[in-house]
Parts: C-alpha cells; structure tokens; sequence
C-alpha cells in the first residue's frame, strides 16, 4: 500500500473516531441534561430540609454572638454576619435558580459550554492535520 494510501486511511480513522466520540458525547449530555434537574431538586432539598436549615441558623447565630461577646459593636457584627452568611449559602443561587423555575438553563449551559470545548478541539486537531 502506498503512502498516500495510508495517509487517506489514517484520517479516515480519525474522522469515525471523531464521530464516535461526538456521539457519546451527545448522549452522555442527553443523560446529563436529564439527570441535572432532578439532582439540583434533591440538593434542595438536602441543603434547605428543616434540620439543615436548624444548622444554618446556629451557625449564624453562633458567628454573630461570638463577635459580640469579643467586644464588637453591634452594628459591625451584624454586617460581618452578613457576609458570612452570604459565603454559607452558596446553594442559595442554585436554590435561586430552581425556584424560579431555570434548572433546564443550568442543563443547557452545561451543554452548550461542553459543544463549545469540542468544536475547538475539534478545529484544533483539523488545524495540525494540515
């Protein structure tokens, strides 16, 4: 076999594979994009369920009433309490998002950002073939 030959057979090769990668890759978002509503629900519930919120409250409680009793004024523990509060609740704009009804945006963001990766990688791979 010639050279050339081989040459056409090697990319003919890597193109299927390329196919067959994005194809799994399709359905692994399809799964995906499926699954993520109903795990975020979940989350939910875990992260907002009575007794997390019970934990939640202490906590905060907690923080707020150790700066006071450290000689804080009061003013200046409520607004550092805040923030603490604020870097707990990270779920909360997972939370945000599921109560106002975006869950399927968090699936399609996901996918459009993994299609994005492929089709420059993809692109990057035509680009070193030449």
């Amino acid at each position: 076999m010639s050279e050339q030959n081989e040459q056409k057979e090697k990319k003919i090769q890597i193109e299927m594979d390329r196919e067959k990668d994005v194809e799994e890759l399709e359905r692994v978002l399809a799964v995906v994009s499926e699954k993520v509503p109903a795990l975020l629900n979940a989350l939910t519930d875990v992260l907002y369920g009575k007794e997390q919120s019970k934990k939640y409250a202490e906590a905060v409680a907690t923080f707020y009433k150790s700066l006071v009793e450290a000689g804080m004024d009061k003013s200046q523990a409520y607004e550092l309490t805040k923030d603490y509060m604020a870097n707990l609740n990270i779920a909360g704009a997972i939370g945000k998002l599921i109560k106002e009804g975006k869950e399927d945006e968090i699936g399609e963001e996901i996918e459009k950002a993994v299609k994005e990766k492929i089709k420059e990688k993809v692109r990057k791979e035509r680009e070193e073939e030449k």
